[in-house]
């Protein structure tokens, strides 16, 4: 379950926020001031951060530069009633990767957590394997094909896959399957049979994450 951090003085709006969240299947976290937010992102591992610009004892753009020292990869979306251009890029550039005027709708804020925890996600599984490779792996159709029968049917062997993709020159196959491995997204346990690694399944995670972004928008 993904984790979320709510940080507000205004004690009624972080109710509707954390209810929001919480009806939407997310575990949630509150802070009614700067100071307990960066304490609580010291002690826990938050993927998204939804905070107040104006608080007490320690102001926005305070409260995410220390974030940033603490969790340089938790997602920060700074809420405000004062927007403006220039507040959009002064948070942007101390680390703030969204910006949300006040009042927002339910779908807006909704769209934007989802959105960071996607981003997230894609981050993680592009970053934990060589990029090079990894693109690589990914550029062909038919390796892209290979890693999702591997993940839906937890393992297949050879002549399970080349039937499943109705490949007539076997020696394609091997070639796909060599290249997948030396990215490190496909193994072969003792009985020949060929699986999605770890970071096979983090790859995995950013195909679809940027599949259903370039097929939506």
């Amino acid at each position: 379950m993904h984790k979320i951090l709510v940080a507000d003085d205004n004690a009624d709006l972080r109710k509707q926020i954390v209810e929001i969240l919480d009806a939407a299947g997310y575990a949630i976290e509150e802070a009614a001031n700067g100071r307990e937010a960066v304490e609580k992102v010291g002690k826990g591992d938050f993927d998204v951060i939804i905070l107040d610009s104006i608080m007490p004892i320690m102001k926005g753009l305070e409260v995410i530069s220390e974030i940033r020292k603490v969790s340089p990869k938790t997602k920060v979306v700074i809420m405000t009633a004062f927007a403006t251009i220039e507040n959009a890029v002064d948070f942007i550039k101390k680390g703030a990767a969204h910006y949300l005027p006040k009042p927002f709708k339910i779908s807006e804020l909704l769209t934007i957590v989802r959105r960071e925890i996607e981003e997230s996600s894609f981050d993680e599984g592009a970053s934990s394997a060589d990029m090079d490779y990894v693109l690589n792996a990914l550029a062909n159709p038919i390796r892209r094909r290979i890693i999702k029968l591997l993940h839906s049917s937890n393992g297949m062997r050879f002549m399970e896959i080349n039937r499943m993709l109705a490949i007539e020159d076997h020696t394609k196959l091997v070639f796909h399957l060599r290249i997948l491995k030396e990215a490190h997204i496909v193994s072969q346990d003792d009985a020949k049979t060929y699986l999605l690694t770890g970071e096979g399944q983090r790859v995995l995670t950013s195909l679809s994450i940027l599949e259903k972004h370039l097929t939506t928008g």
